[in-house]
């Protein structure tokens, strides 16, 4: 056997059908397109999202409010998870709280928010702290810094 030996199984391949090649072929005349209209035309391209003139789903449906392309997304982290998580002394870094889990992998920027309290001093590293949480922190005796990029 050799590669010029190699056919496709009978069958698997059919002949393309000849259309317009007159009356007696059983496909002449408007070959199989109908009579007039649209479709029956060369040239003839549905629109994407065309739906027979009735109007289409992405102008029924109602578009309300603003996208801001600008919008700078956190994942946030609270000061009790904090304190359950780690012991005191603990550098609290983004990379840590990703491989913890508490923030997920491909989550960018960090902020760490008051929710709950803390007793244990920690530093930590994250994008932002809000005003109460950097407040918390310190009283805790422990430090914040921010992180930059």
């Amino acid at each position: 056997m050799s590669l010029s030996d190699l056919r496709p199984p009978a069958g698997a391949r059919r002949r393309k059908k000849r259309v317009g090649r007159g009356y007696g072929s059983g496909t002449g005349v408007t070959s199989g397109r109908g009579h007039k209209g649209q479709k029956s035309r060369s040239g003839y391209r549905r629109k994407r999202g065309f739906e027979g003139g009735q109007m289409p789903l992405h102008r029924r449906v109602p578009k309300r409010g603003f996208f801001n392309p600008f919008r700078v997304e956190y994942a946030v982290v609270n000061l009790d998870t904090l304190a359950e998580r780690f012991e005191a002394g603990t550098e609290v870094t983004p990379d840590l709280l990703r491989e913890s889990g508490l923030v997920r992998s491909n989550a960018g920027l960090v902020k760490v928010l008051a929710r709950g309290g803390l007793d244990v001093a920690l530093t930590v590293k994250a994008h932002k702290f809000s005003r109460k949480a950097a407040e918390l922190i310190a009283g805790a005796g422990g430090r914040t810094e921010v992180v930059t990029g």
